[in-house]
C-alpha cells in the first residue's frame, strides 16, 4: 500500500434504507476510535442500491445526513443506470464479451458487488471494506446468566492487517442462521430435521453446527477466546474453497491483479462462497473482529444503545420467520449444483443423486410443520439448476476471464 495517505473504501450493497442507520452507527465508531483524525487515512463511501428489494426511492440511500456525510471525503451512489453506464463504457473500450459484462454488471448482489468493486479500482482506493446493513459493530457472549455485550473496532483491526493479505474476513455472531427454533415431534423427527438439513447444507452450513446453534435459540454466540486473544490466522482451504462472508470483508486493491469478482447463478446468492473457491492461491487472513447480525431485523434498537440481557428464541410460529427460512432455502438449493460441481466434480453426480432422495423423503414432513406448502417447490428448483449447471459454470468462467480483461486494461 502507499506510504503516504491510504484511501479506504466503504462497501455497501443494499437494498434496505436501514442502511442509512447503520452507516450512521458506524460513522460513531470510526470517531470515537478517531480513525478520521489520523491525517493518513481517506474514508470513501461506496453505496450500490437496489430499488426493487423493498420498494424504495433513490433518495432514501441518497439523503445522508450531513454528519454522516462529512466523515468521507467522496461518495459514490451506484444504481441500476450506473450498472448500464459500466457495461456501456468497457463495451466501448473493447474491455469484455456483452456476455461477459452483462454477468458481471447485470443484475443481483454479485454485481453490485462488483460496481462497487470496480469503482473503486478505478478511484484508485488501496483497499475496501464490505459491510451489511443488517450487521452492526458488536460483539454479543453467553460466558454469563445474561448476555455480555462489546462494541467492535471493525475497520482499525482489518487495517492492520489488510496490508499483508489479500483479503482480511471477520467473525460474526446474532442471527446468522436463518433456521429456526424447531420442537421436534408432531410429525417431524430430529432425523427428519437432520436429513433436510444434510439436503441443503455446504461446507459452512451443516448439521453439527445447525444443531448447537438451534440448541441456542438460534444465536451464534461470539467466541470470547477471540475477543481476548485477538489473534490474525490464516484461513485454511477446506473441499477447494478458502471460506469467506460478504459483509465484515476486506479486500486489498493496491494490486488490482490479485482482485477477483463475485458471481452467483441468476436468481441465488451465495456470492460470498463463490468468491471462496477461487482463493487458493490468494492471502486469506481472519481477523479479530465480530459483527452481530441481525438476520431476523428484530435488534434495530441494538443501534440505539438499548442491549438486551437476553437473546430472542426464533420460533417457526412466525409467518415472516417462515418465509424467511423458506427464501433462505431456495437460496441454498439454487446454488449447491454449481458449488458441488466446482468443489467435488467427481462425486457430483452421486451428492446431486443424494441431496433429491433427501428433499424427497423429508420435504412433506417440513411442509406440514411450517405450514407452508412452497417447501416443495424446493425439489424442481434444485432439478432445473442441476439442469443448469454447465452453463453457469461457463458463465462464472467468463466472468473471471472479462474480469481479468478489465482489469489489464483499465486499471
Amino acid at each position: 500500500m502507499k506510504k503516504n495517505r491510504i484511501r479506504v473504501g466503504i462497501g455497501f450493497a443494499t437494498g434496505r434504507q436501514n442502511f442509512k442507520k447503520v452507516l450512521r452507527t458506524y460513522t460513531y465508531s470510526w470517531r470515537e476510535n478517531e480513525l478520521r483524525k489520523r491525517e493518513n487515512i481517506s474514508l470513501n463511501l461506496f453505496v450500490a442500491y437496489d430499488l426493487k428489494y423493498s420498494h424504495t426511492r433513490v433518495r432514501d440511500f441518497t439523503s445522508l445526513s450531513g454528519e454522516t456525510a462529512e466523515l468521507f471525503d467522496n461518495i459514490f451512489f451506484l444504481g441500476r443506470n450506473s450498472l448500464v453506464q459500466i457495461r456501456k463504457e468497457l463495451s466501448a473500450a473493447g474491455a469484455g464479451s456483452r456476455s461477459g459484462l452483462q454477468t458481471l454488471f447485470g443484475s443481483g448482489y454479485s454485481a453490485k458487488r462488483n460496481a462497487i468493486l470496480y469503482t473503486a479500482l478505478q478511484n484508485k482506493m488501496d483497499c475496501l471494506l464490505f459491510l451489511d446493513d443488517d450487521e452492526y459493530p458488536l460483539a454479543v457472549t453467553n460466558t454469563r446468566s445474561t448476555a455480555v455485550w462489546g462494541g467492535q473496532h471493525v475497520l482499525s483491526v482489518h487495517l492492520q492487517s489488510i496490508p499483508d493479505a489479500d483479503i482480511t474476513s471477520g467473525f460474526r455472531c446474532g442471527y446468522i442462521s436463518p433456521v429456526p427454533f424447531v420442537t421436534f415431534g408432531n410429525g417431524l423427527s430430529e432425523a427428519d430435521f437432520r436429513g433436510f438439513i444434510e439436503a441443503i447444507s455446504n461446507d459452512i452450513l451443516d448439521w453439527d453446527s445447525m444443531r448447537e446453534v438451534m440448541d441456542n435459540g438460534g444465536v451464534t454466540y461470539a467466541d470470547p477466546k477471540v475477543l481476548v486473544d485477538k489473534r490474525v490466522a490464516e484461513v485454511p482451504e477446506t473441499n477447494r474453497c478458502k471460506f469467506i462472508t460478504g459483509s465484515n470483508l476486506c479486500i486489498n486493491l493496491s494490486r488490482p491483479e490479485r482482485v477477483l469478482p463475485f458471481y452467483n447463478p441468476p436468481g441465488a446468492r451465495g456470492e460470498d462462497t463463490f468468491l471462496s473457491t477461487c482463493l487458493s492461491d490468494r492471502r486469506v487472513l481472519r481477523v479479530p473482529c465480530y459483527t452481530f447480525h441481525d438476520g431476523f431485523g428484530v435488534y434495530a434498537h441494538l443501534m440505539d444503545g438499548v442491549l438486551p440481557t437476553n437473546l430472542k428464541y426464533i420460533h417457526a410460529g412466525n409467518e415472516a420467520v417462515v418465509e424467511r427460512f423458506y427464501s433462505a432455502c431456495l437460496g441454498w438449493v439454487r446454488y449447491k449444483p454449481l458449488f458441488l460441481y466446482l468443489t467435488d466434480p467427481g462425486n457430483y453426480p452421486e451428492k446431486i443423486r443424494d441431496t433429491h432422495e433427501k428433499l424427497t423423503l423429508t420435504l412433506p414432513k417440513i411442509c406440514t410443520y411450517f405450514g407452508c406448502r412452497k417447501f416443495m417447490n424446493l425439489v424442481p428448483e434444485l432439478e432445473r439448476y442441476e439442469q443448469n449447471v454447465k452453463k453457469h459454470d461457463g458463465e462464472f468462467a467468463e466472468a473471471r476471464e472479462t474480469w481479468e480483461r478489465i482489469i489489464r486494461q483499465t486499471c
